[in-house]
């Protein structure tokens, strides 16, 4: 088969301990899942759990720089945990969603957070704040065959060594294989997708020459430098 233009090649991401790369597929984030971040933002507590999508060649890998986007001027942090699924499946149980899930990571869901107020009020879509080049930073994932499924951890992020974001992952208000099992009414699950899980409270800007570090307990670290 010959193609008038040329292919592009799949985003893959350093997978821990292992000279294999996981290949990404669709990025998926779950939007307020840490009541303290639904509160700073104003928004309802009660909310199911809703999604959106992020392009997988927006991914930044660790120690990569974050470009600061163009026609903004309020670029926030969000630092999540991100679940690499390895199994496929849709209409998932909460108990099996184990099963699917290949390993975890450390992500920064970055936000154009002028143009999503914007796209807010007028009731449009949120793409252009949250689906933008470079917005989707992930550190190496570690499988779970290694260090199981967490449930609770540290999650922590810093901004030129000034702690912005603190909690623990047992503060999220629907856990992973609820979050799993709710997508999964939407969307085929496949091997390659990647689900940022949403961010603790914190949240806050970003410029260029800023560093960013971030961790989760017992998964890892990510660090990025704004360019």
């Amino acid at each position: 088969m010959s193609l008038p233009v040329p292919t592009v090649s799949i985003p893959t991401i350093e997978i821990a301990g292992s000279e294999e790369r996981f290949p990404a597929r669709r990025i998926y984030c779950v939007g307020r899942n840490y009541m303290a971040h639904i509160r700073e933002t104003g928004n309802d507590e009660r909310e199911p759990p809703f999604f959106f999508q992020k392009p997988a060649d927006a991914l930044v890998l660790d120690g990569g720089d974050f470009p600061y986007p163009s026609l903004s001027e309020n670029v926030h942090h969000e630092i999540e945990l991100v679940v690499a699924i390895g199994k496929a499946g849709r209409n998932i149980a909460p108990g099996d969603a184990h099963g699917h899930i290949f390993g975890y990571a450390v992500g920064l869901d970055m936000t154009r957070r002028d143009i999503q107020g914007v796209a807010k009020e007028m009731r449009r879509p949120w793409e252009a704040g949250k689906s933008f080049d470079h917005a989707a930073p992930c550190s190496p994932i570690v499988p779970a065959a290694d260090i199981g499924h967490p449930e609770t951890g540290a999650i922590w992020l810093k901004v030129n060594g000034e702690l912005r974001q603190e909690a623990d992952l047992s503060h999220q208000i629907w856990n992973v294989p609820e979050s799993i099992a709710h997508l999964s009414e939407l969307f085929e699950l496949v091997p390659g997708d990647l689900i940022f899980t949403g961010t603790p409270s914190g949240v806050g800007p970003v410029h260029p020459g800023d560093v960013m570090e971030g961790g989760i307990e017992g998964i890892g670290e990510l660090r990025v430098r704004v360019v």
